[in-house]
């Protein structure tokens, strides 16, 4: 259900609509090593209440024992078994492709190697071993001299996998390149595209749901070309939260794979009601809001919660942009009338 289709919100929560939440980590549950401010709090009422708690992410550098750990070090609570990485998606996509037991060349870390290890295969380090499978993720410590023992690989027939294709990765110096980045340069020197595993492509979902069990998932995300298009791409409704990287001018010009299901300031508004966003004449309300789109351009009017008015206008804006995206123009004085 988008934004646009929500006419008749239920009267409970949110959260009372699902049986899982999917949340992606940096920007919904931290920012680097600091909680995002009442997350912990917002994820154990869930918790409380029944839901699946599932922490996806796209790092496949860390083990999910080591994120685990990092996570209650902020007051999450959170097992082994609750993390699911694109390291875990990618050794499972691989172990699937190749017979069990079978050599995988690793160009990455701890994290990865371990995921290989566990879907029954022999994680190495050269070509040397012919391994049947090339499978690439982010690491502090990767080498030309692994890269290169990976290119050979692929150059040898081996099947050349990427762990996602983020291209940059934040961190607290700023922007650094990402996996995706990385893994150019075994692409560029064989000509052979990676299969991607993590967000927004399937495999990762996948191995979601596998492990959770979900009937009824919630991605919960705060970026809209990984969270939001992962959920597009898999069917499944989704809720951008506002404590990451997107922002008001972000959502209002979404194409149709970017335009989550729910927006909240954060995750505590999985336990408020589902928010009520409604045709009104030529208009869309929500809360105390208004918000139409007359001579190209959007205009908003009223008061109140400044996400309320948000939603309105992105109900607006997305109908005024169809299949396609609104323009930045046209849209861009709606954060200051707003408040943001």
């Amino acid at each position: 259900m988008t934004v646009e289709q929500d006419e008749a919100a239920g009267s409970g929560s949110l959260l009372g609509r699902y049986d899982t939440l999917l949340l992606d980590l940096d920007g919904v549950v931290y920012l680097g090593d600091h909680a995002v401010s009442g997350a912990p709090e917002a994820l154990e009422r869930a918790r409380k209440e029944g839901v699946r708690l599932a922490f996806v992410t796209n790092n496949a550098s860390r083990t999910p024992g080591a994120i685990a750990e990092h996570l209650r070090r902020l007051g999450v609570t959170a097992a082994p078994e609750d993390v699911v990485t694109s390291a875990q998606a990618a050794a499972r996509l691989v172990a699937e492709h190749v017979p069990p037991g079978s050599a995988v060349l690793v160009v990455g870390g701890t994290g990865l190697r371990v995921a290989v290890r566990s879907h029954g295969l022999r994680p190495v380090t050269t070509a040397l071993d012919a391994p049947a499978a090339v499978i690439q993720g982010i690491w502090q410590g990767l080498s030309y001299g692994l890269l290169a023992e990976g290119t050979l690989a692929v150059r040898q027939g081996a099947w050349f996998v990427a762990a996602n294709g983020d291209t940059t990765m934040p961190t607290n110096k700023g922007e650094l390149p990402g996996n995706g980045a990385m893994s150019r340069v075994i692409a560029a020197a064989t000509g052979v595209e990676p299969v991607v595993a993590g967000k927004p492509e399937p495999p990762l979902h996948r191995e979601s749901v596998i492990r959770t069990g979900a009937a009824r998932p919630l991605i919960v995300g705060d970026r809209l070309d990984t969270d939001i298009e992962g959920a597009t791409r898999a069917g499944v409704d989704s809720l951008l939260v506002l404590t990451g990287v997107t922002g008001p001018v972000d959502l209002l010009t979404a194409g149709p794979a970017h335009r989550p299901a729910h927006i909240a300031a954060d995750l505590s508004g999985l336990h408020a009601p589902a928010a009520d966003v409604r045709r009104q004449g030529s208009g869309w309300t929500c809360g105390g809001w208004t918000a139409t789109w007359e001579d190209g351009r959007l205009d908003i009017d009223g008061r109140g919660d400044p996400v309320d008015g948000l939603r309105a206008a992105c109900a607006a804006a997305w109908e005024a942009a169809g299949e396609g995206r609104a323009d930045e123009d046209a849209v861009k004085a709606a954060p200051a009338i707003l408040g943001f």
